[in-house]
């Protein structure tokens, strides 16, 4: 027959598994947090600014069509630090939950000693110990903490999600603005070099006795300026072309070389609908993650307040060459359970529930900021690249207009019909204009990329790491 330990043992082992299976309550879904978060905040059935018709792009980065942006995305991300530090961080995420899961299992242990008649402390006892002891989650505090730590690893995995997302976007608007430095330092070499022109000009008008120093003088200080606006230019360009080596992981020695255009942009981008954003960015996703784990957490912080069960089992065998025991010989085994209740501990199970709760409104508190300021960039990026696209022919006719009157001025100036003045002037609008039409076409991709991000579309992250895996490191 079975000995009535071993049946108590079975009895209770029984009872734990079924208490431990006993359902968690559910953690509001996205319905319930969006009407808890944003409860006067009807949700648009349209974008109120221009939007593309159409899902939103999941490969925005190939819209682009530019391979060597493409490359150095690869590159960044095994080279950017912040990647990864991003990346330790969903580790280190992960590890905390497998940590978080073996609090489910019997915790087993050993212990063995042995020595002679002065040996250890003079017992001269040796023997070994093995011991299992497991908790009974009879009310769910370790599942609701294992459940917190997995929502907790879904939310970094989501951020380091965001970051690579974030870290492709600056990289992108980088690479423009660093092709816009290099067309700028273009312009501004052109100015000088018309500049030197007219002070060539202005000097054949003193000879031969058409022109004055006045002239001549001008069109020195206008060549100065150029000059010195030049060095400056060349200056932001370097700068510029740092800061994409700095993001993709390189020492920045100013030796990338950009592109010597800007390539045509794709048609307006497809934005989706309003409602379905809260659903796709993955800010808004970590944040509604962290919600669950604030929930998980306050359940555990309830659950603490409940009386404990845990069940342990053991068995030993112990000698002594000093003492005489019972059974010197034999194995002894032994099996018992302890219930643990909380009685008097000044508060403190009751104020961590509160922390917890607060902390669970917070994280409600934090999605809602996060859902509203997404709205904010998807607006505020349409709106921007509607106002580009508008400002672009304008800005191209207004340059048309602004060299056909340059054209005629210094026609009538090499004629003696008008005086340097004029025709410096007149140049000044036209690059002021160029400056104005490439300042535009540049920011209208760096918006597109800013409405990309906003919408939460995917720059193609597989693509982009079989690139990367495919490069030397």
């Amino acid at each position: 027959m079975r000995s009535r330990a071993v049946v108590a043992a079975q009895i209770l082992v029984g009872s734990l598994t079924i208490l431990s299976g006993c359902a968690l309550k559910d953690p509001p879904d996205h319905a319930q947090v969006t009407h808890d978060a944003l409860p006067n905040v009807p949700i648009p059935e349209a974008w109120q600014s221009a939007a593309g018709a159409g899902g939103v792009e999941d490969q925005w980065l190939a819209t682009f069509a530019d391979a060597t942006l493409d490359a150095l995305v690869a590159e960044a991300i095994f080279a950017n630090p912040d990647m990864r530090i991003t990346a330790a961080r969903v580790e280190q995420a992960a590890a905390q939950l497998k940590a978080a899961g073996s609090y489910l299992l019997p915790a087993v242990g050993a212990l063995g000693r042995t020595g002679g008649k002065l040996g250890g402390d003079f017992t001269g006892t040796s023997g070994v110990l093995f011991k299992a002891v497991w908790e009974g989650d009879v009310w769910g505090r370790v599942r609701y903490g294992n459940r917190a730590a997995r929502e907790t690893f879904f939310s970094v995995a989501d951020d380091l999600a965001a970051a690579r997302q974030s870290l492709v976007g600056l990289i992108a608007k980088a690479w423009f603005l660093a092709i816009e430095s290099r067309l700028q330092r273009d312009i501004a070499r052109q100015v000088v070099a018309d500049s030197e022109r007219l002070v060539s000009v202005a000097e054949d008008r003193a000879r031969v006795g058409s022109g004055n120093d006045l002239d001549t003088t001008l069109a020195e200080q206008t060549l100065q300026t150029s000059r010195d606006a030049l060095a400056q230019i060349d200056l932001a360009y370097v700068q510029a072309v740092r800061a994409v080596e700095l993001l993709v992981g390189r020492y920045p020695a100013a030796a990338l070389e950009p592109a010597a255009v800007l390539d045509a942009l794709a048609d307006a981008a497809p934005a989706g609908l309003p409602s379905e954003l809260l659903e796709r960015r993955l800010d808004v996703m970590a944040a509604e993650h962290r919600i669950r784990a604030a929930f998980s957490n306050v359940e555990a912080a309830r659950a603490a307040r409940l009386p404990t069960i845990s069940l342990s089992a053991g068995i030993s065998h112990i000698t002594s060459d000093l003492f005489q025991l019972q059974k010197r010989d034999d194995w002894v085994k032994s099996v018992g359970g302890t219930s643990v209740l909380p009685i008097f501990d000044g508060g403190y199970l009751k104020a961590q529930v509160e922390a917890r709760t607060a902390e669970q409104r917070e994280a409600l508190a934090l999605w809602a900021k996060v859902g509203l300021n997404a709205f904010s960039e998807v607006e505020s990026a349409l709106a921007a690249e509607a106002s580009l696209r508008e400002r672009e022919p304008i800005l191209s006719k207004q340059l048309d207009l602004s060299q056909h009157a340059l054209d005629l001025e210094q026609v009538r100036y090499r004629v003696g019909a008008t005086d340097l003045r004029t025709v410096l002037q007149q140049q000044m609008v036209v690059y002021s204009v160029r400056t104005s039409l490439l300042r535009v076409q540049s920011e209208q991709r760096v918006q597109r990329v800013n409405l990309y991000l906003a919408l939460g579309g995917d720059f193609g992250i597989e693509q982009a790491l079989a690139t990367a895996n495919a490069m030397p490191h």
